[in-house]
């Protein structure tokens, strides 16, 4: 292998969620392809035709031209233009065409990694023309492979790898984004700070400490008297994170404690993707 170590992480947990996807839906029967998913109006063909659409930008290969229908109601932002085109390019695909793709798919990719010999901090293109680094890339591609693969086991009624390298990716993705889901979007006081205790498969206690000047920074070392404490499984947290739930309807997943204003608007403001 070629590949830089530090991108190997990410490079174990794509393999890792690509190939329990493929997994999942070797047994499928063709109605079981439309079921719907946690992801807004996306079904378990929908969710492929996006992980699939993902390793294609991956691997350089141009975008479909395709023009979208006018009633995707789902489709509200550029953002989600531009995902739903791989998605909605693929709506009539057939089962066997599906797993056919995502397997090539994935013995293109496969090539890709073991021939992968850039450094890190090298600059690729992102989505809509964005540039990011290798590493970044890759970070990102990790997390969204595991969290659809979550996706798809909920919708089949299949759950597990809440544990897996994936989930690691996620949990460090995911912690990322608190310091800014606190301090800027929920507006925690400034000298304050937030605990988040999370239980489960994966587990982690950090504090948000929001300084004088209202930034927000993550640390491993407990809180004496914060304002806020979120308690909750792992799970839960994910799903809250990636918007496949409402606060309200895990409410009894959920123990908060502190102000209460506060630990509504960190919860409003818990999602992290698009």
């Amino acid at each position: 292998m070629s590949l830089h170590p530090t991108l190997q992480p990410y490079a174990d947990a794509w393999t890792h969620s690509i190939e329990a996807i493929s997994e999942l839906l070797q047994p499928l029967a063709e109605a079981e392809w439309n079921r719907r998913t946690p992801c807004p109006g996306w079904s378990v063909r929908d969710v492929v035709s996006h992980v699939i659409g993902l390793d294609c930008e991956m691997l350089g290969d141009p975008r479909p031209i395709h023009s979208l229908p006018r009633d995707l109601f789902h489709v509200t932002n550029e953002h989600q233009r531009y995902m739903e085109m791989q998605v909605d390019v693929r709506r009539h695909h057939t089962a066997p065409e599906m797993t056919s793709e995502l397997e090539y798919v994935i013995i293109r990719r496969n090539r890709q990694l073991r021939n992968e010999s850039r450094d890190p901090g090298t600059k690729v293109r992102g989505p809509l023309g964005s540039e990011l680094t290798l590493g970044e890339s890759m970070r990102r591609h990790a997390f969204d492979v595991w969290v659809h693969e979550q996706d798809l086991r909920t919708a089949l009624g299949r759950p597990g790898n809440l544990d897996s390298p994936g989930a690691l990716v996620a949990r460090d993705v995911l912690l990322g984004e608190l310091p800014r889901v606190v301090a800027e979007d929920a507006q925690a006081p400034r000298s304050s700070a937030i605990v988040f205790d999370v239980h489960g498969p994966v587990e982690f206690l950090r504090t948000i400490r929001v300084d004088i000047q209202g930034r927000g920074t993550l640390e491993t070392a407990p809180a004496l008297g914060p304002a806020a404490t979120l308690t909750l499984d792992w799970e839960t947290y994910v799903r809250l994170a990636c918007g496949r739930v409402t606060p309200e309807a895990v409410s009894d997943r959920l123990k908060t404690e502190g102000d209460p204003e506060l630990t509504a608007a960190i919860l409003n403001n818990f999602k992290v993707t698009q």
